[in-house]
């Protein structure tokens, strides 16, 4: 059983469409920043991964992800030949934040911000007349766990069509206990590599018009062929390898492939020591099989984490890679930790090959936990 991806879209620090981010992760640029939404003097960390669309004069302003949802909404829903009515099509948006930021802002600054500016389906009824609209605030995972529900809505006959979205913006909370609560300070995010440290937030957003197989009238990017989902709730911050373990595999039983079917693994990579070493450890398991070789990147290290949406960002570079024969590198890795042995890790320069089947990890505070399996349209 699978689900057509008729259409996708993307922001992020490094660009403001699905090519440009995919051009940009292939050349490997160095895309961290010094921190500009928030007092630097206040904090360790002084990096960020932010989008720079803030006034010229300094500042930050409010619904800043409202703004990069609606847009990746409108793009995605343009690029399936959708138009910008919505009023019929569920849209499911993944977030860890939601409007924190512009809760913020109202507290600190004074900023214009009403209470139902504060709910995505506000705008997203304004803009699209969308009257189906759900937000799912799943950590890290969330934007996965809404490509999961919207999978399960077309399959129980609630929806031909649904758009599924993500969108973070880095909140001064969040980068505070980020800040309080790792142990060491990173100031660059660099997962897999020996001198990882920890996780520095990022921006973006994307989506993808997901349909029900053969319902589309336009071309299909790929294919999803299963989302698992599951909160194995083993520690707030700590990942279970059981916990993970049984995410993946159950991805893989939903979609109906083996470890030696996966051409690609997009890593989940916070950077965090404990995140890298399980999911390396996990991974060497799963794919210790003979033919179980994919290659394996981790965009995190160029867009820093970008949260709830950074699964689906992850999945839409997973599609661009299977289309490209292209597999970006790990930016920065230059010497992976020994759990990483063995591991089809993309070093250096991009990596060439046929890549039909790839799986995309997201990994969430609490062992809230998604895998999403996609095949090439071909």
């Amino acid at each position: 059983m699978t689900w057509d991806i008729a259409g996708m879209a993307a922001v992020a620090n490094v660009g403001a469409t699905p090519g440009e981010i995919f051009a940009a992760l292939c050349a490997g640029r160095e895309s961290r920043r010094p921190l500009m939404a928030f007092d630097p003097d206040k904090y360790r960390a002084t990096y960020a991964y932010e989008i720079d669309d803030r006034p010229e004069g300094g500042g930050d302003l409010p619904r800043r992800a409202t703004r990069w949802l609606t847009t990746v909404v409108l793009q995605a829903a343009d690029d399936a030949g959708l138009g910008e009515d919505l009023a019929q099509v569920p849209v499911l948006v993944g977030t860890t934040m939601r409007e924190q930021r512009s809760l913020e802002l109202w507290w600190r600054d004074g900023a214009d911000v009403a209470l139902e500016e504060l709910h995505f389906g506000t705008a997203l009824k304004a803009a699209f007349g969308a009257s189906t609209t759900y937000t799912f605030a799943n950590a890290c995972s969330a934007s996965l766990y809404a490509l999961g529900m919207a999978t399960d809505m077309i399959e129980l006959g609630m929806a031909d069509t649904v758009v599924v979205a993500g969108t973070d913006a880095a909140t001064e909370g969040g980068f505070g206990t980020l800040d309080r609560v790792q142990n060491d300070l990173p100031d660059a995010l660099r997962p897999f590599d020996v001198t990882h440290k920890g996780m520095l937030m990022g921006e973006g957003a994307a989506a993808v018009v997901v349909q029900r197989a053969g319902t589309g009238s336009g071309s299909v990017h790929a294919r999803v062929r299963g989302v698992s989902m599951g909160c194995d709730a083993h520690h707030a911050t700590a990942p279970d390898p059981d916990g993970i373990t049984r995410a993946v595999l159950d991805a893989h039983s939903r979609a109906g492939v083996r470890a030696s079917d996966i051409d690609l693994v997009m890593l989940h990579g916070s950077g965090t020591p404990r995140n890298d070493t399980t999911e390396a450890s996990v991974l060497r398991q799963i794919f210790q099989g003979p033919g179980a070789d994919p290659r394996m990147t981790a965009i995190k290290a160029m867009t820093g984490h970008t949260l709830g949406g950074s699964g689906l960002l992850s999945l839409v570079m997973a599609v661009l890679a299977m289309k490209n024969g292209t597999v970006p590198p790990i930016l920065g890795l230059a010497d992976p930790i020994p759990e990483a042995a063995g591991l089809g890790l993309v070093q250096g320069s991009p990596a060439a090959g046929d890549l039909a089947i790839a799986q995309i990890d997201a990994f969430g505070f609490g062992g809230i936990n998604a895998v999403a399996i996609v095949e090439a349209a071909r």
